[in-house]
């Protein structure tokens, strides 16, 4: 005879839950404001009246987002920049990760000494600078992408992985007469979807959210990106009531920066729970040995 087990509930439990409650609402609290704030008339916002409802529903600040052409055009360029420096970066990741964990590969501990040295000692921010200016790379999108393509601790992680992966897949693969490139595009990749979907996020989220290094390598305002054009509304006033010109109207400067920030977050929040299942699988990769 089956016996249900007790739910037994102890004080630690209790303050566990107190403090996460506490968290969730530390994160979303303001974020319910600022949807607020973003989705009421001027009237009530310039007299910050507006707390975690809306009050006179209007959606007519987000019209004004879109129709800036400056915001638009950035958001068109983050795209850009999210997707192909998420392929090259990933693709880029996944191959040499893989290369290095093949113990048979010549010189394997010498590239994997030499990129594990890149997480404590770097160039700097000039050096930097100066190789993208040589190649030519300022005022392109290469110049947002190529310098951070790969992240050493990205790569760690996924050469973990593919340390752990079953060495009979590989040898079946040898059996049917598969090169080693074979083996990782028809073998390896399809059955590494975790991995892939966990790092792809990783930096997905990293360019998406990139500030920095468009600041220093653009200098075209026809390819700022979204955070670039967020980065001047947020900074344009000193006053929650300030109003601003958008077109030939004037908005209030608090309602157009909410806004704002609310559709560069869309994106990013819309794809985790898509990857999130896979997401959870590859928080544990190389946690468990053998």
């Amino acid at each position: 005879m089956l016996t249900k087990k007790k739910f037994r509930f102890s004080l630690f439990d209790f303050f566990l839950y107190i403090f996460m409650i506490i968290v969730v609402l530390l994160v979303l609290l303001p974020m319910i404001h600022m949807l607020a704030v973003s989705f009421s008339s001027d009237v009530y916002v310039m007299q910050s009246k507006v707390g975690l409802w809306p009050k006179g529903f209007t959606a007519k600040t987000y019209g004004y987002v879109f129709e800036d052409d400056r915001i638009f055009r950035s958001y068109g360029n983050t795209i850009l920049y999210t997707v192909l420096g998420t392929t090259i970066s990933l693709s880029i990741t996944a191959m040499g990760a893989y290369a290095l964990s093949a113990k048979r590969m010549i010189g394997h501990k010498f590239f994997s000494m030499m990129i594990v040295f890149t997480m404590f000692f770097q160039g700097g921010m000039i050096p930097t600078y100066l190789v993208v200016k040589s190649y030519g790379l300022l005022d392109t999108i290469w110049g947002v992408i190529l310098p951070g393509a790969v992240s050493t601790w990205n790569f760690i992680v996924m050469r973990s992985f593919f340390d752990n992966y079953p060495s009979e897949i590989e040898e079946s693969g040898k059996v049917d007469g598969l090169t080693d490139a074979g083996v990782f595009f028809r073998l390896v990749l399809p059955t590494s979807k975790a991995v892939l979907a966990t790092i792809g996020l990783y930096y997905a989220v990293s360019l998406w959210n990139a500030y920095f290094i468009p600041f220093i390598y653009l200098n075209d305002p026809d390819l700022f990106s979204l955070q670039l054009i967020l980065h001047e509304l947020l900074s344009a006033g000193s006053s929650n009531n300030a109003t601003v010109g958008v077109g030939d109207v004037l908005v209030v400067e608090e309602s157009l920066k909410y806004a704002t920030v609310l559709v560069s977050i869309a994106p990013i929040m819309c794809v985790y729970p898509f990857l999130q299942k896979y997401f959870v699988k590859g928080v544990m990769i190389g946690a468990v040995k053998g």
